[in-house]
Order: C-alpha cells, then structure tokens, then sequence
C-alpha cells in the first residue's frame, strides 16, 4: 500500500485514446500510456484492503498490491522484477487482457477499482524503454530436449520458464511468424507485433530454437484454418528425438452457422478476415477480403467480433452492424453479489466507438443470395429469453442488407488431427485431456507428452495461456528431473 488515504484522495486515472476518426485511418495502437506521475497516482490508490483478492482474480496470480506500492515510491525497477515474478509476458496482457483483477478489486466495491492494467502496462513499457528486460540464459545445461507445438503465449511461457532452468528447448509452428493469434488474429491496432518479436529475440538469446512453417503431426487441417507450413514433422519423429512434448496449438476450429446460404461468398470465419489482415499490415500482402463502401455484419458478441468490427471500420465499411444471440446484458453489474468474480455486463470496446450497430437476442436465420452465389441480405428473427430458454418472438422477422458478414462466434476446439496423431484422449468437450492439480499435472495419457492453453482448457484468455504455460513447464521439469525450482 502506497498511501494510507490515497483511495479517498485520488480518481481513478484511465488510459486515453486516439480520436475515433484518426484512429480508423491507421493500424498503429492508439493508447496513452500512463506517464510516472499518472501511475504513481494511480497506485497511490491501492488501500489496505486485508486480503488482496486482485491476486486470486488474477489468473497468473500477479502480486499486485507489492508493485502499486513500489511504483508508488518511484521503484521501477523492483517493480518490473516482482511483475516478472508471476508473468513472462506484461506486454501482451497490458494490452489485451479483460483485468479480471480489476474486477475483484476491493476498492471496486463501491468506486472505481485501481487502474491495475494500465499500471501494468507503464511498468514493463518503461521497463523495455530502461533496457531491463535482458535475456536471461542458463549457467548450466541439462541435456534434456523438449519440443513444443504452438508457439501462442502458453508455448512462449513454456519454452521460456524451462530454457531458463537448462533445458534445450524448440518451438515449431505452422505459421510463417511466431506468437499463435497473438501475431495472427489480434489486430495491430490492439497490439503491434514489435511485442512479440522482441520477446522472441529475448527467448532465442536464452537458447529457445524457433521453427516456423512446420506442420506436426497431421496433415488434415479443417477448412479456413491458416497453415503456412512449408514442411512436416510427424508425433512419432517428435517423440523419439524429444525427452518430452508439449501441446500448446491453441483451440482454432470455430463455431459454424450452419444455416441456409452460409455458403455463399461473402460470409466468412472470422479469423479468414482477421488474419490476412495482419498480413497486410505486417508483410504488404492484400487481404483478399475487402469491406470498403459494403454493409457488414459481425455475428458474435465477444472480443473476435469486436476485431471485426474495428477492422471493417478501418476498411471503410458502409455500415458495420453485431448481433449477438443472448440478451442485453445490464450496463451496470450487481456488485453485493457478484464481486469479486467477473461480472456479466455490458463492455463497449474501442472498436464500438469508432462506429457500430449492436442489436441483442437476435437469431440469423439465413444467408440470401444475389442469385450469382454471393450473400446480399440476412434474415434474422428475435429471440425471447426465459429461464436459459430462448424461443423466438413470433412476427418478429427482419432482413437487412449485408455484402459480407463474419462468424465470431468463438472457437470449439483444437485440431483434431493434432491430437489423434499423439493418441492423446479427449475429453467431451474433445480438448486434451489432463489435469492441472497434484502428481503429473497437465501430463496426457500417452508418455512425454503434455498439454496446455487452449489445447487442454478451450477457448480462454491470454492470461490463462500464460498460466497454463508456466505451470505445464513446472511439470515438465519435474518429469525430467525429478525434482523443479520453477514456480507454480
């Protein structure tokens, strides 16, 4: 705790953005970082609550209150150690992490919770800026080997707690850059992959080896899921050249609409828009799919549809419109009995504000065709929701135009082929199966290999993957040495 009587001294201090109409014209990110005097007014805040629940909200179990104190006290440099302690990566959660700490913050009860995100950011921005951030190689070497399939943030944290403790480590990923939807999926307007990259200069000068454009071990990819892959390494050469094998591919199948006309041109997978739009961005190729002068739908309330809509916005859409099939959730949470877990609310994103139609309890009922195999309107009716059941209101059918819409409807699963290629079970959501907790954590049923992220838990947050991650690395350590120093 910084100052005693800062919670009832100072507002909480938000990070300031780009004006909508400047910012559509650009990919580039468009936040204010907090600067010193901001963020230490804003840790200023941080009361002596007891019981920090901001450190259980958080998944990686961040020790907040300890570096709201220290940038308090213009301790920066301590502050990015103990935010190191507990996450690999503050760069890509203080930028696209929800802050379920945030949520859980004590002071949120009744005001405005602490500005634990933006803290977060302006730490390891000025850590970057310090030259803080240095790698951090091993003194000894185990002679273990370790191969990691996926190279998201559960693969990053992996690979980077156990090249630290020793272990040689090799990354391979089927896309032709690293960082799974962090590089391709996320907009650049959300992060720019100058983040990712400089990580992996870090990880590679630590001794991580990087292998991109690999497929491993099936060659059966569903449609709409991006493969760079340029060559092949089979489960079986995997798991005879590596001491161990972590699975950390992600979950990348998406939900499907299936109903009439979703064949058409023009209605798409989400991440079929998303990511060449990162490759525009980032390597001049032109994403095959342009919006500029068209009327849009987004179908998919959550962050994946936001993305679309910020990424229309900037193409140049002539109207943007997302729909999302539950109810409108209250602008204002019920905090007596919901805090300190996250809170269903309504969440106006950035990409909101820069021009969007939301429309709720809606139900896309077909796709209609021009009559030349391309979409040109989509009918939906309303939905009635009550006790979990929806049905739909009679009379309630709409049509509106539509050139193009995207499917952001969340993702179901990982690759099958991945999975089935190791001979790893599945559970009924058909993720990989293993546990998180006591002897052989994240540990599957076939020897060696191992689960985490998205691949193991479905579809979640980057903070989660970072977890899972570092915690998967613990396990593997401990299989190949009997015993591990890397925290849990």
């Amino acid at each position: 705790m910084g100052k005693p009587t800062g919670f009832l001294e100072f507002e909480r201090l938000s990070e300031t953005y780009e004006k909508p109409d400047d910012r559509k014209k650009h990919y580039r990110e468009f936040v204010a970082v907090l600067d010193e005097a901001a963020a230490k007014q804003q840790g200023a805040r941080c009361m002596d609550c007891g019981i920090p629940f901001c450190n259980n909200g958080c998944p990686v179990n961040n020790i907040i209150p300890d570096w709201n104190d220290l940038v308090y006290h213009g301790k920066w440099r301590e502050a990015i150690d103990v935010l190191h302690s507990t996450n690999n990566f503050p760069e890509f959660t203080g930028r696209i992490c929800p802050a379920p700490c945030e949520a859980a913050c004590t002071l949120g009860i009744n005001v405005l919770p602490v500005g634990i995100k933006s803290i977060e950011r302006a730490i390891i921005d000025k850590a970057w800026a310090s030259g803080w951030v240095v790698p951090q190689p091993p003194q000894t070497k185990t002679g273990k080997r370790v191969a990691i399939i996926g190279s998201g943030p559960a693969g990053l944290a992996a690979a980077q707690q156990l090249a630290r403790v020793g272990h040689d480590v090799t990354v391979f990923e089927k896309s032709d850059r690293i960082g799974g939807l962090l590089g391709y999926g996320i907009p650049d307007f959300k992060m720019e992959k100058t983040a990712i990259d400089r990580r992996v200069a870090q990880l590679e000068a630590e001794g991580v080896t990087f292998k991109t454009k690999v497929l491993v071990g099936s060659k059966d990819l569903p449609a709409g899921i991006n493969n760079d892959a340029e060559s092949f390494v089979s489960a079986e050469q995997l798991q005879k050249d590596f001491d161990a094998v972590i699975l950390a591919a992600g979950s990348e199948v998406p939900r499907d609409l299936p109903v009439p006309g979703r064949e058409l041109t023009g209605v798409y997978a989400a991440l079929e828009f998303l990511i060449p739009q990162n490759k525009e961005v980032q390597q001049g190729k032109a994403n095959p799919i342009n919006v500029k002068g068209k009327h849009v739908i987004v179908i998919g309330g959550g962050d994946t549809g936001s993305d679309c809509v910020g990424t229309s916005n900037r193409h140049g859409a002539a109207s943007v419109t997302q729909f999302e099939l539950m109810p409108m959730p209250p602008e204002q949470e019920h905090k007596p009995l919901v805090w300190p877990y996250w809170p269903i609310k309504l969440r106006t994103s950035t990409s909101h504000d820069e021009g969007c139609s939301r429309d709720f309890a809606v139900a896309t009922k077909e796709f209609v065709t021009d009559g030349k195999g391309n979409v040109k309107a989509l009918k939906a009716v309303r939905l009635d929701w009550q006790g979990g059941k929806m049905t739909e209101v009679a009379g309630s059918e709409f049509e509106l135009p539509c050139d193009a819409a995207f499917l952001a409807m969340g993702f179901t699963n990982p690759v099958g082929g991945l999975l089935e290629a190791f001979g790893v079970d599945k559970d009924a959501r058909q993720n990989a199966k293993a546990t998180t907790d006591g002897e052989g954590s994240y540990k599957t049923n076939v020897a060696k290999v191992f689960a985490a992220g998205d691949v193991r838990r479905g579809q979640s947050l980057v903070v989660w993957a970072i977890r899972e991650g570092r915690q998967c690395a613990r396990s593997v350590d401990e299989f190949l040495m009997g015993s591990s120093l890397l925290p849990r």
